[in-house]
This record gives C-alpha cells, structure tokens and sequence, in this order.
C-alpha cells in the first residue's frame, strides 16, 4: 500500500478494506487536500457513533466537503467519501442488499474533474466480506454515470483493496483507477492507521481513520495539524 500511495501525489480520499496480520477484517477511510477550504476539515465522531468530516472550525455546510464519512447499519458497516454514504445506510435499513443499495449513485458535480463517489458496504459477521461501489464520470464527453460495483471476500492476512478518488504524477490530476488490490504489513489495527497515515503525502495529509464492522464507535482516528489562515 505503501508504495501503490508513494506513487500517487495527489490521491485526494480514500477507502480501504483488508486484513490485518492478526487476522481481523478492518475498513480505513482517508482525507487530503491542496487547497485551504479542503484542509480546514476534520473527522468527528457523533454522539450516535458515526464519524464526520465537518469543518474543523465554524463555516457553511458544504455538501461536497462536509458529510457522514463512516456510518453503521445493523450488521452493514457503511464508509465513503460523500452524503451518499447515509443514502446506502437509509437502504440497507430498509432491506436492501448491498449491490442494489450501491445502485443508482452519481459522480460528483464538481466539473472539470467529476469526483468519483466511493463507498464500501462491509458485512459485520464471519467472513470479512465488502462491496465496493465507485460511481464514476466517463473518461470521454459522455455525461452519464459509470457505476462499477466490487465484491471481494476471502481475504488472507495482509491483502486489501484500496480505490482513491484522485491519481497525480504530480503535474496532471485524473480520477483514481477503479480499484487496486495492495499488501498490508500492518499486524493490528493501531499498526494499520500507523500504515495507512504513513503512507500519505504529509504536506497534504487532513485525517484517517480505522475501524471494524460493529466497532465503528471505536475507531482509531488521527488528524493533521490545523490548517493555517
């Protein structure tokens, strides 16, 4: 993981799920930023145990910026990097399956580079299965919705599958590939946020988090320094 993110100078957010060396199934979701409105956001947690990417001081909502980033459904642990997170929890308590509660998302309206939306669906029982969701902008004129959907189980110890919304060589800036399966050398979850944090850009580094499906209440968060005005 840690050389798929070296390679990528500007991977925006992130969402991350694998196996740890321990054997436990663990989610990770990640921020950075360039510009200062992006770097002026942290993660909380609410008193109903979801976390929040919100402003890390008082401003307007921005839906684009500021949403329930981690949320848990019953037995469905729901991450991503926008509103639609809450909109596949709303259908997984309504009964939906995973990959009909993943359906019918859209990019985000952020022309010229339409921000992917990524989500992950992660079972809470045995098994350690996740269904990923990336709704995507086509890399041609075409205005309508690529929507790709991923199931991964059986994961061994030390596999994930990481999607970032952005790749950079540092010059040009384009939507991240659909997914890429990487290696974790991290052995439990502390090792795996230490992992994860340490493989972004520092300049460019906003939060992290690591939780487990069930455990969404305590996860390991880690912040940035504040961003200066």
């Amino acid at each position: 993981m840690k050389n798929v993110l070296a390679d990528n100078h500007y991977p925006g957010r992130g969402v991350l799920w694998c196996r740890t060396g321990n054997g436990d199934s663990l989610g990770g979701y990640f921020l950075t930023g360039r510009s200062p409105a992006s770097k002026a956001r942290a993660l909380h947690r609410t008193p109903e145990g979801a976390l929040l990417v919100a402003p890390s001081e008082p401003s307007a909502h921005d839906h684009l910026r500021h949403y329930v980033a981690a949320r848990q459904s019953g037995q469905w642990l729901v991450f991503g990097n926008g509103e639609q997170v809450a909109t596949v929890a709303d259908r997984l308590d309504s009964g939906e399956l995973p990959a009909l509660a993943l359906d019918g998302l859209d990019y985000e309206p952020d022309p010229p580079i339409f921000t992917p939306r990524l989500t992950v669906v992660a079972d809470g029982r045995a098994g350690g299965r996740a269904w990923f969701g990336a709704a995507r902008h086509s890399n041609g004129g075409r205005t309508a919705t690529n929507r790709l959907t991923l199931e991964v189980s059986h994961l061994e110890p030390g596999e994930g599958v990481l999607l970032t919304t952005y790749r950079s060589d540092g010059h040009e800036i384009a939507t991240g590939d659909p997914f890429t399966e990487v290696r974790i050398t991290a052995g439990n979850r502390r090792g795996l946020l230490d992992e994860l944090w340490d493989s972004l850009p520092p300049q460019l580094r906003i939060a992290a988090a690591v939780f487990s499906p069930g455990g969404l209440a305590e996860a390991d968060v880690r912040q940035g320094a504040p961003a200066q005005s």
